[in-house]
């Protein structure tokens, strides 16, 4: 069984992710690293040119081979998991962990890690409550919810989502 991370965008999934990874002893996956790898350049950079959605069914077809995979913890892609179809792919092939945090929480995440925005032109408190009004639906769904902005250290935010997985299904 996989371990799949979604959330908003600056929601944790990669820093968490890897130290899950690690202390679960399983490889670890990134969405938006293997865009990178699939594009040759920043999958970032490469959104401010064109937007999120020139790349949707390239997100398609590396989720798809994330299903595949066995035993791995992947981190989903912030900006456009909002997608049915992503959670169709993953259907079955293991846990999906929705990392959720608050609004502005998220925001200063994001502008700390210079992200580019999903709906340019309106602020980013706004452009992050209209993914999460498109996403709430699919997200609600997920297998596990945990809050990401606590004021815990990521060490202990792992060993919480490690103390709870076993409780969803993952052997």
């Amino acid at each position: 069984m996989n371990v799949y991370l979604s959330g908003l965008i600056g929601s944790g999934k990669t820093t968490l992710g890897r130290r899950l990874a690690a202390r679960l002893g399983r490889p670890f996956l990134d969405l938006d690293r293997e865009l990178d790898g699939d594009l040759g350049r920043s999958f970032h950079e490469l959104v401010r040119e064109q937007g999120w959605l020139a790349f949707r069914e390239r997100e398609y077809e590396i989720v798809k081979r994330f299903a595949a995979v066995k035993n791995t913890v992947c981190a989903l892609g912030g900006g456009t998991i909002r997608y049915a179809w992503n959670r169709d792919a993953l259907r079955g092939t293991g846990v999906t962990v929705f990392l959720e945090a608050e609004l502005g929480t998220l925001a200063a995440r994001v502008r700390a890690a210079d992200r580019p925005r999903v709906n340019p032109g309106i602020s980013l408190e706004e452009d992050l409550a209209a993914i999460w009004a498109a996403a709430a639906p699919l997200y609600r769904a997920a297998d596990l919810t945990y809050r990401t902005d606590t004021g815990r250290s990521v060490d202990e935010e792992v060993e919480d989502l490690v103390a709870l997985l076993p409780g969803r299904g993952l052997d």
